[in-house]
């Protein structure tokens, strides 16, 4: 950056990077050349760590916190963003990659009125947030691409999570009506239906647990974050013909 105008590189913004997935995404974008809009809704301090690993490896990053789940929130976030470039018609985002999400486990019936609006406001109402904040330039300059992470359990359901079961399977409906809506202008919409991936949001898992789960893996192996962020960057390189499609990233498992 210089003087707060990001220079000659394309821009990318990872909701929920501070730790799991997002921030495997936000170092792989970095690598890459983009510059990275870094996010989260609470760790500020994992987000200042994952600052200086971008800077270390010769990146650039701009941190913008903010819950992603509020639009109130969306809407500064995109503020920020759209005075980074050289003029107004170059403050935007190139490919935007919703991964804020967050999981509960526990019987439906147990489930109370505020925990059920906290799943679909961070798992699907976010997406939605932002990604009406990022198409317009898109559109307008006929080009852009939308990465949503998603989950097996959207196309399959997991018991005792029903309602992250159902937030992933309304973002999979999200991603392939919005991807008819923008192809014709030449903007891409996918998303990975991650299956186990070795992230934070399994820690509630017990070593007997785990090993289960991993004999049910074909791949007999946990993902790793790193392995979906490369699935990630490569989404956002991929050909333009290829877009509405929900790919399954989960070791064999379904």
């Amino acid at each position: 950056m210089f003087g707060g105008i990001i220079m000659h590189r394309k821009k990318v913004l990872v909701t929920g990077s501070s730790r799991g997935i997002g921030r495997a995404c936000a170092l792989a974008f970095a690598e890459a050349g983009y510059h990275v809009f870094i996010n989260c809704r609470n760790s500020i301090d994992r987000l200042d760590s994952l600052e200086r690993e971008i800077l270390d490896i010769g990146g650039t990053c701009t941190k913008i916190p903010g819950d992603a789940g509020r639009p109130d929130e969306v809407r500064s976030m995109f503020q920020v963003i759209s005075k980074s470039g050289t003029s107004p018609s170059t403050g935007g985002l190139d490919v935007l990659v919703n991964n804020a999400g967050i999981s509960h486990f526990g019987l439906l019936s147990d489930m109370t009125d505020e925990e059920w609006k906290t799943v679909m406001d961070t798992n699907l109402s976010s997406v939605f947030y932002c990604c009406r904040e990022a198409v317009p330039y898109m559109v307008s300059r006929k080009q852009g691409r939308i990465i949503n992470i998603s989950s097996i359990w959207g196309v399959s359901g997991a018991s005792c999570e029903t309602a992250y079961s159902a937030s992933k399977a309304g973002l999979n409906g999200l991603t392939q009506a919005l991807a008819k809506e923008l192809a014709p202008s030449n903007i891409q919409v996918n998303a990975i239906a991650c299956g186990v991936i070795d992230t934070e949001m399994n820690a509630r898992l017990d070593e007997e647990e785990r090993n289960a789960l991993r004999e049910e893996i074909p791949a007999g192996r946990f993902g790793t974050p790193e392995e979906a962020a490369k699935l990630v960057l490569l989404l956002a390189e991929a050909p333009a013909y290829l877009t509405g499609q929900i790919i399954r990233m989960d070791g064999g498992l379904i």
